[in-house]
């Protein structure tokens, strides 16, 4: 088993809600409440969800672009919540971000070429402007870009072709860790396929270590060594991903897995699906006890007053739920 090189411990982050002007009552939502695990060097850990689970704050704030309302995040055994600027600054070069819209994170009105130099140059990689444009070809030609994208502007790219440009954004600080968030879902399905396998290539190659977000449930199966699914802020199960796959624990994940559609008409038609009632509760109030209990076909009356935790009901998988 390789190192930790990513550990969140108890990570809470809640935003303020309404204002006391016109007489609104000022509330609290909780994003993030209480998430754990760990993320080993080498590996791909995949974070899903429904949209509004807490998954892409949970990034963020891995990246410290929000700041923990409480909690632990380590990342090669520094502490990153208490960290100063300063020596944040140093440690971002470690941690990089694929976004989720290649369209609004790449800069108009700069070209490629000047959009993959300025991190090097900022963060005085390397210093020659000559060595800094070779630099930038090579980084094209790792994503499957050619020497002549440099000099284009973003809006005579292709959507493929500008979340290549953010993946070269991202190597070009040589990172240990990428968090990808949510990199295809903005992409065509054809197009999907080209990235999850040129990150794949990437990681083999580079031996990088990623964080992916997603909400698409075939495409963490494809990328991910393991599985955190989450449900309105908490971790609701851990597990590998043939394990979480083909025997999951929690019934939000049975019922996650039962949506995703079979390429086998036969299989398809015949399958058991499991529907959940109602909608999503507010991270403003969310419910007592378990947060999935209003919509959980197995819940019984002790999951509305007991929260479940997180513990190993299988060796290396992990499940909150009282009845796993």
């Amino acid at each position: 088993m390789s190192e930790a090189l990513l550990e969140v411990r108890d990570l809470v982050k809640h935003f303020s809600a309404g204002g006391k002007f016109f007489g609104g009552s000022t509330g609290v939502v909780r994003a993030v409440d209480g998430v754990s695990f760990s993320l080993r060097r080498g590996e791909t850990l995949g974070l899903v969800g429904e949209s509004g689970c807490g998954k892409t704050t949970t990034g963020r704030c891995i990246l410290r672009l929000e700041q923990p309302t409480s909690g632990s995040i380590r990342f090669e055994g520094v502490e990153l919540t208490t960290l100063p600027e300063k020596q944040l600054r140093a440690v971002r070069r470690r941690i990089q971000v694929i976004f989720q819209d290649p369209y609004s994170s790449l800069n108009p009105r700069m070209t490629v070429g000047q959009i993959l130099a300025e991190p090097i140059r900022v963060h005085r990689i390397i210093a020659d402007p000559a060595a800094r444009s070779a630099r930038v070809s090579e980084l094209l030609a790792q994503v499957g870009l050619l020497p002549q994208h440099a000099k284009r502007y973003p809006h005579q790219l292709s959507g493929g072709q500008r979340q290549r440009v953010g993946i070269a954004r991202a190597l070009a600080m040589e990172p240990s860790l990428i968090v990808c968030d949510e990199p295809v879902s903005a992409l065509d399905v054809s197009i999907q396929a080209q990235i999850v396998n040129l990150l794949e290539d990437l990681q083999a190659r580079l031996g990088l270590t990623y964080l992916f977000i997603a909400h698409d449930l075939s495409v963490v199966r494809h990328i991910s060594d393991r599985v955190v699914v989450m449900y309105l802020g908490k971790v609701a199960e851990v597990a590998d991903r043939k394990a979480l796959y083909e025997d999951p624990v929690h019934p939000y994940t049975r019922a996650l897995l039962s949506a995703v559609p079979i390429p086998d008409p036969k299989l398809e038609a015949h399958r058991e699906r499991t529907v959940l009632r109602g909608e999503v509760p507010s991270s403003l109030t969310p419910p007592p006890g378990c947060v999935f209990h209003p919509r959980c076909p197995i819940a019984e009356a002790r999951c509305s007053a007991e929260t479940p935790a997180l513990r190993e009901i299988r060796p290396g998988h992990w499940g909150a739920c009282h009845l796993a």
